[in-house]
């Protein structure tokens, strides 16, 4: 179990130039307000960190993509972002963005620390630069083969394909995102941090001080990375858009967002501080504070050799003591892409499942790719809630709370002595707090997800093998008992919840009428105190903590999943090569008409075929056409189109077919006419 410590939490930086996904709730802040809640249930102080990372290259990229200026990206996304996390129940303590003044003030200083004590290396080096753009090339404005993989599309900073961090000098190919045109190379002077001149530092501090308590797949990665030799790193870009360098001769020059945005958690916890009056220095300078930082596996580099190498080299600052990264999570078996729209956006799912915060909570968790990628499901999500939820944690809250309504009026009644069976459950009880516990130090939200639905499981199994509903006409004392056991189960679950089900945490403590009389059990509580919920104490009526949910609402993610998909398709789609050339007499033999339906009808036993009775002005003839699947017969009757009719004639299915409807077809697949659509024009009107 905790004991009290001061703790800074931090998480990821969303980047703001799209919404929170699933794919961010599960590697990064659901675990990481998991973990701040509880810590601070259990006594501790926290000062849980995070805010919008509104730099990089890929903001004016999505800016001139749409239209705008970055500073009109930036807003709409951070106020997206910042409104999903409060209405999903993410406790951060501030919720800063690195535009803000103190950001910037903060990240200047720093970096002007590290320029004044010798920490950079200045060089003088190529890079990529646009000759049609005129501009040099941001690693994010470069695409090419990665040197690693074999990946096509590897930005300039990363692959996204296998993961490797690279350098946008090491792409095979490199093409410009702005104009397409291939990169030259050309000298420009920027600072570097020398990371191999903290290889040593690295070594002792993660592989040999952390070898046995930060997981396999962070240590791992670090590993590869030392052993494979670091490499000064530029810590300034050429960009327009950023923290401009604050040194003389770096015009046009802003700091690297690598760098600027791991500072935007000292910046906003100094936010924090000054707005409670607080002194902020304590929570990153102070060695007994313990620094945790909650991100997926793409930011291991970052927040386990760069960050920490930055902190070393200011020299006032703490280390991490555990940087506990996830891996992947992927929706429906394929990976999670905000550019491609393959996603579960939480504004979406928000306004899609509205009161259902905790549902996606503990999925997730349920869920969490603490080890290896995972993958999200809508089948298993309904399926968790309908069988987890419901059935389990909401089932046992909802027979405790009504029989002790309709037995007592809602009074805890006073117990008689207990059986055997009664001090077995309330022993059973009284471990769950440490065992809980102790999976959320670990980071083990997993596992501690499902201790919290054992303790439900636990009073369900009581009330069912005691059956007070049987024996309430036989044995109303036993019953007695067994209602206040049971409600001694709901109340420590109505703590144990609160880590991960804040809201239906809430509701149960309404419920059991704990809010309101102050009588809230604290976590340590549950282990110690003989009595949670005092005989005679009145309860409320009870509701439904959770709901089912059907088939037709998964129903409708999955065909938003599936139009997304053709969407995708549709964009990717390779346009058919350009056929033969064809001769200005080969064009005049065909002899284009508009011609106008005026009979439709399904031919007999045949899937795609209609028979259409076509007016073209010359005569009104049959025309067979593979069009049923996309048309329905009487919608086309009166339908003006255009016809090749000296189209030689030939039997399909047994009728003879004199001409063809000209088609074409939309980006997802759909059959469309090319309409002659002016009132004024005639059957039979040649079309040339």
């Amino acid at each position: 179990m905790s004991t009290s410590k001061r703790y800074t939490i931090t998480s990821a930086l969303p980047y703001t130039n799209g919404p929170i996904h699933i794919g961010h709730l599960a590697g990064v802040y659901v675990p990481a307000d998991i973990y701040s809640r509880y810590l601070r249930i259990t006594g501790n102080d926290v000062a849980f960190i995070c805010g919008s990372d509104e730099h990089g290259a890929a903001i004016p990229m999505r800016a001139k993509k749409e239209g705008v200026s970055p500073q009109v990206i930036i807003d709409k996304y951070h106020a997206i972002i910042k409104k999903s996390f409060e209405d999903f129940g993410i406790t951060f303590d501030n919720y800063s963005r690195t535009s803000a003044p103190i950001h910037h003030e903060t990240a200047s200083e720093f970096f002007k620390k590290l320029y004044d004590d010798g920490k950079f290396i200045e060089e003088t080096s190529e890079q990529l630069y646009d000759p049609e753009a005129d501009q040099f090339l941001a690693d994010r404005f470069v695409i090419g083969t990665c040197p690693k993989c074999g990946h096509e599309e590897a930005y300039g900073d990363q692959c996204e394909n296998c993961g490797s961090s690279l350098n946008a000098t090491d792409l095979i190919n490199p093409k410009s995102t702005i104009s397409g045109a291939k990169p030259t190379l050309k000298q420009t002077k920027h600072w570097f941090l020398p990371l191999d001149q903290y290889e040593d530092f690295l070594k002792e501090w993660v592989l040999v001080g952390h070898k046995k308590d930060w997981k396999t797949n962070v240590y791992g990665q670090i590993k590869s990375w030392v052993d494979d030799g670091l490499r000064p790193r530029a810590v300034t870009r050429d960009l327009d858009w950023g923290i401009p360098v604050p040194v003389e001769g770096a015009a046009g020059k802003v700091l690297y967002v690598w760098f600027d945005a791991p500072i935007g958690y000292i910046s906003s916890t100094k936010e924090w501080a000054e707005r409670e009056g607080k002194d902020w220095e304590p929570y990153w300078k102070d060695k007994d504070t313990k620094l945790v930082h909650f991100i997926g596996k793409d930011n291991i580099v970052f927040h386990c050799i760069i960050f920490p190498s930055m902190l070393k080299a200011e020299g006032s600052y703490i280390l991490p003591e555990n940087v506990p990264a996830n891996e992947f999570l992927n929706l429906e078996g394929n990976k999670l892409s905000t550019s491609k729209n393959w996603a579960v956006w939480l504004h979406e799912y928000l306004e899609d499942f509205p009161g259902k915060q905790d549902v996606l909570r503990y999925v997730l968790t349920a869920n969490a790719p603490e080890t290896k990628d995972n993958d999200f499901t809508w089948k298993d999500f309904q399926d968790k809630n309908n069988n987890e939820l419901v059935n389990n944690f909401g089932n046992f809250v909802n027979r405790i709370v009504v029989l002790t309504n309709k037995y007592y009026e809602g009074i805890v009644p006073t117990p008689n002595e207990f059986s055997e069976v009664d001090l077995q459950t309330l022993a059973a009880l009284k471990a769950y707090p440490d065992v809980i516990g102790s999976s959320i130090e670990r980071y083990r939200f997993r596992e501690a997800s499902q201790e919290l639905l054992n303790v439900s499981r636990l009073g369900n199994k009581y009330l069912a093998d005691e059956e007070p509903w049987k024996l309430i006409k036989t044995d109303p004392e036993r019953v007695k008992t067994i209602m206040y056991v049971g409600l001694q189960i709901a109340s420590a679950l109505a703590t144990l919840s609160e880590p991960f089900l804040p809201f239906t945490s809430q509701k149960l403590k309404n419920m059991l009428a704990l809010t309101s009389n102050n009588l809230e059990v604290q976590w340590n509580e549950i282990a110690d105190k003989e009595i949670l919920l005092a005989a005679d104490h009145k309860i409320e009526k009870g509701e439904l903590l959770f709901s089912k949910i059907d088939d037709a609402d998964i129903q409708k993610q999955l065909d938003k999943l599936e139009a997304t998909k053709k969407a995708n398709e549709a964009e990717n789609k390779i346009l058919e090569p350009q056929k033969d050339t064809a001769t200005f007499e080969d064009f005049t033999k065909m002899d284009l008409r508009v011609g106008t339906i005026v009979e439709a009808e399904k031919m007999p036993k045949a899937k795609k075929l209609l028979v259409l009775k076509v007016d073209t002005g010359i005569n009104t003839r049959t025309i067979v056409s593979g069009i049923a699947e996309h048309f329905k017969p009487q919608d086309l009757i009166g339908k003006k189109v255009t016809v090749l009719v000296n189209l030689a004639p030939r039997k399909l299915r047994g009728v003879e077919s004199e001409g063809m409807i000209l088609m074409t077809e939309t980006p997802d697949g759909k059959l469309v006419f090319l309409n002659p659509e002016e009132e004024n024009v005639k059957p039979g009107a040649v079309i040339s």
